[in-house]
């Protein structure tokens, strides 16, 4: 039984190897007693907004009545059953309700255990459905620079070789092609020259290209950029005059949070292979998706292997379709009206930023709240001072963003935006 009493930090700094930390100079941790609704309760006694929604998936916020009760539920059917050979309800629910919502064509729908394995499961079906159509040189793929895409192995051979995270691994990674991001602003005219480059740049290397892969409208962990949908839509004629499948990561996108509930809505794309995850069981647990059409699958499965190549143990876990069918239950019911709400007061609050003489940029997108510094901040110093202040933000880079859980009311959230800017300040 675990003892909820204590938490020992010296065996946490001694034997813990937490994300993204030193083991040697590891950055500080901060000990949780509970988590409620928009709040993290520390054992120190501090009371956080939480501007984070754990890395972006409780959107329902923490100890979630409707959430615990579905899990409650479940457990006493069963808790994991493996996905080969056998299915179960809350699984059949899920694509129940996913089919609802997908943009109309992305109907076979293959479980995973995180974003990451998501994105692994759609590069290995686009190159299984190339090798199927007898296209043995399209093995390699096409992507925008300042994305990314997750920390497995082929996921980041297609995260920004030069500013992301993993530039210490580049001459190891499969080597794929990349193009410049698209200009930063939602409402930014379409650049010709980008457009012209990315079409010369794709038909060069068409022959060789499985699939293109991006986050559309939202760049995430690889600069919080928010861009023009039109540039998918002109991506996806490109995609279908050169014979290359087209992927969008929704993982972070997903479920409302640029303010429709999926990215792909504010353009009139329908990707031929789309990932979602993160938010998908409202933070409980983790579980993810990749969902292409009929062609693409049963393209796949007539080449020589007769099957799509890959089954993750945990694949269709029963209690995480559960929570997944639940969360989107709650979703449905609290309508994206709430995020336009959020939109609405972040771009009030946030504004107030610009006049900081150490601010680059303020952007506003959904329930997607950022501010870029002019130089890069100090994040252990910083999330001291969010800390002290009652908030939880946790900045990288030159960003200090938020991406709030949709439960948080007007006051907290103009608390969380306002405090933020005064530590900032």
């Amino acid at each position: 039984m675990v003892n909820y009493e204590e938490i020992d930090l010296k065996i946490d700094r001694e034997h813990l190897w937490h994300p993204y930390t030193s083991t040697i100079n590891p950055l500080p941790v901060y000990p949780v007693e509970k988590a409620d609704g928009v709040y993290i309760y520390l054992k120190t006694g501090e009371k956080l907004i939480d501007g984070m929604s754990s890395w972006w998936a409780a959107i329902h916020g923490y100890n979630n009545s409707r959430l615990n009760a579905a899990m409650t539920r479940q457990m006493q059917h069963m808790s994991h059953v493996m996905f080969g050979g056998l299915t179960h309800a809350p699984a059949v629910g899920l694509a129940k309700r996913l089919l609802k919502v997908l943009p109309r064509g992305l109907d076979k729908i293959f479980y995973s255990d995180s974003g990451s394995v998501a994105v692994e499961v759609a590069m290995k079906m686009a190159i299984q459905y190339q090798s199927s159509r007898g296209k043995t040189t399209k093995t390699a793929f096409m992507t925008t620079r300042s994305g990314y895409h997750g920390d497995t192995w082929n996921a980041m051979s297609v995260c920004d070789p030069t500013t992301g995270m993993h530039s210490i691994f580049n001459g190891r990674l499969s080597v794929q092609y990349f193009i410049p991001a698209f200009p930063m602003d939602y409402d930014a005219p379409i650049d010709a020259a980008v457009v012209a480059n990315m079409e010369r740049e794709i038909s060069e290397k068409a022959d060789q290209i499985a699939a293109f892969i991006l986050e559309p409208v939202v760049q995430g962990a690889g600069g919080m950029r928010f861009y023009n949908p039109e540039y998918l839509n002109i991506l996806y004629s490109l995609c279908k005059k050169y014979d290359i499948l087209l992927i969008f990561d929704e993982i972070a996108t997903g479920f409302g949070r640029t303010g429709r509930y999926w990215a792909t809505n504010h353009t009139n794309v329908v990707p031929d292979i789309m990932c979602i995850g993160k938010a998908i069981t409202g933070g409980y647990m983790s579980f993810a998706a990749t969902i292409t059409t009929t062609q693409v699958a049963d393209t796949v499965c007539a080449g020589e292997a007769g099957c799509f190549m890959h089954g993750p143990t945990f694949m269709g876990n029963p209690m995480a379709c559960a929570l997944a069918c639940e969360s989107m239950d709650i979703l449905s019911d609290m309508g994206l009206e709430k995020i336009s709400t959020m939109e609405k007061i972040m771009r009030e609050e946030l504004h107030n930023a610009e006049k900081l003489t150490s601010v680059a940029d303020v952007r506003v997108l959904g329930a997607i709240g950022v501010i870029e510094m002019k130089e890069p901040v100090d994040m252990a110093v910083l999330q001291r001072k969010f800390v002290s202040t009652g908030i939880w933000v946790r900045p990288f880079g030159r960003l200090v963003y938020i991406m709030p859980q949709y439960i948080i009311t007007e006051e907290e959230l103009r608390t969380l935006c306002r405090k933020m800017i005064e530590v900032i300040s």
